[in-house]
């Protein structure tokens, strides 16, 4: 996680983020999918979990029912303060915020039995410095579950800014997760998102869900 980690004013795009019923939906269903492969609906609760990039914590609330605790990072005071009135108004005491400074980037300390994220990694300069980073408060044993672009040759988003990498398919993943510590378990679409692309063409993309896990050496 590097100061270049988001170059977009993420702040600014806060009040509206939920506006867009595609992105709700993307979030459902990224939600949907790490709640079946983290097994979340049968740990009884017993998990402290952390959504990296968590913006206003769409897939944050969606997992909080089924988690101990879960902290939503990210870069953007906007964001965050976006999901606090959430969980606020929602009565919700075990959602927690951390908000990471780009000038001096760290995590909570964890250690975090599940770490989730969704649609950051592509924003990110360095993503294997962040996965070693995450790495770091991840529990033995724990999972990470990321969610972003399948493979899009940069036609995804309207304008690049900010955008380091035009998705990863799995061997991307399997070698950044292991450079990191993670040994990845699995790699699956876990949805699809048609939208017009850069190039003025409705196109279909893939979102991914790669699994991996903190396996104690």
């Amino acid at each position: 996680m590097s100061r270049d980690t988001i170059a977009r004013d993420f702040n600014a795009e806060a009040a509206v983020w939920d506006e867009k019923p595609a992105r709700v939906k993307l979030a459902g269903e990224v939600a949907a999918a790490i709640l079946e492969a983290a097994g979340l609906a049968r740990s009884a609760g017993e998990l402290d979990v952390l959504d990296f990039g968590c913006g206003t914590g769409l897939v944050t609330l969606a997992l909080q029912p089924f988690c101990r605790s879960v902290t939503g990072a990210d870069t953007s005071s906007g964001m965050l303060g976006a999901l606090e009135a959430k969980a606020e108004k929602a009565g919700l005491r075990n959602v927690r915020t951390h908000q990471i400074d780009p000038e001096n980037p760290q995590l909570p300390a964890g250690p975090f039995g599940l770490i989730v994220s969704s649609m950051t990694l592509h924003h990110v300069k360095q993503p294997g410095l962040t996965l070693a980073q995450l790495h770091a408060v991840s529990a033995p044993g724990g999972l990470v579950c990321l969610a972003d672009l399948e493979p899009d040759g940069g036609l995804f988003h309207e304008d690049n800014a900010g955008v380091y990498h035009f998705g990863f398919d799995r061997e991307a993943m399997r070698e950044l997760l292991a450079s990191a510590g993670f040994t990845l378990a699995s790699y699956e679409t876990a949805a699809r998102v048609e939208k017009p692309a850069a190039d003025g063409r409705t196109r279909d993309f893939g979102v991914f869900l790669a699994v991996g896990v903190n396996a104690p050496r």
